[in-house]
């Protein structure tokens, strides 16, 4: 997989891309992250890459020409595939589709993924139109522009990709994956501080174990998730 950003502060991924799960999927060839600075495809002395909207208003709008020119150049650089899956061009904004596991699992079966990240008041309506093919939100909140999202979303999707974890259930059987919040979880010491572990996980007893599971991943989800359960049978 490949994923291409075109953002104004490129410097803001530098920590979250350089470490942990993301840094060694990169290590290990599993996905080519580029980091491309918009301002490098202007064509002013000044780098312009925002004005103020015809009609008037508050603030400013992310211009046009920069985004499509260094679309199309990236385009050009990115090998054709017969993949099934198309390439995405993703736009985050808080007026996107809320982001979900299933959207996910979408976006990582992509080969190649381009994230435009937000600024200001918005972007031109022309790059709506003709660009982008999936606007997405991380949450019904603000946030100051779309490179915090973006870090969420390409993190979220890394995970996905085969061998990118060590263990290939570590994957499935998380929140989300299915219709249920993920289950309590314990490691040693049995007894901390006077609080035991459950007895069902200690005798050894697997259909008990996954009855337990089960129970309490139902349990915590009616109590903090109900909205996850509406429309479905459990």
């Amino acid at each position: 997989m490949q994923i291409d950003i075109l953002t104004l502060f490129p410097k803001m991924f530098n920590g979250p891309l350089s470490e942990s799960i993301v840094a060694r999927a990169v290590k290990r060839d599993l996905v080519r992250i580029n980091i491309h600075n918009l301002r490098d495809f202007t064509e002013d002395k000044h780098r312009v890459c925002d004005d103020k909207p015809y009609g008037g208003g508050p603030g400013m709008l992310m211009k046009p020409e920069p985004i499509f020119r260094a679309v199309g150049r990236i385009k050009k650089s990115f090998p054709k595939t017969n993949s099934l899956m198309p390439e995405k061009i993703i736009f985050l904004t808080p007026q996107g589709k809320k982001l979900n596991q299933k959207l996910i699992k979408i976006f990582s079966r992509c080969k190649h993924l381009i994230l435009i990240c937000g600024h200001y008041e918005g972007i031109d309506e022309r790059v709506r139109k003709h660009l982008i093919t999936d606007e997405i939100s991380i949450g019904d909140y603000i946030t100051t522009g779309g490179e915090l999202p973006a870090m969420v979303l390409i993190d979220s999707i890394i995970r996905l990709i085969p061998s990118v974890l060590g263990n290939k259930g570590s994957s499935v059987s998380e929140s989300f994956q299915g219709a249920l919040l993920d289950y309590p979880q314990y490691t040693r010491p049995a007894v901390f501080r006077n609080m035991k572990v459950p007895f069902e996980l200690l005798k050894g007893n697997h259909a008990a174990i996954l009855k337990w599971r089960q129970k309490q991943a139902l349990k915590r989800t009616k109590d903090r998730r109900p909205d996850l359960l509406k429309n479905r049978r459990i």
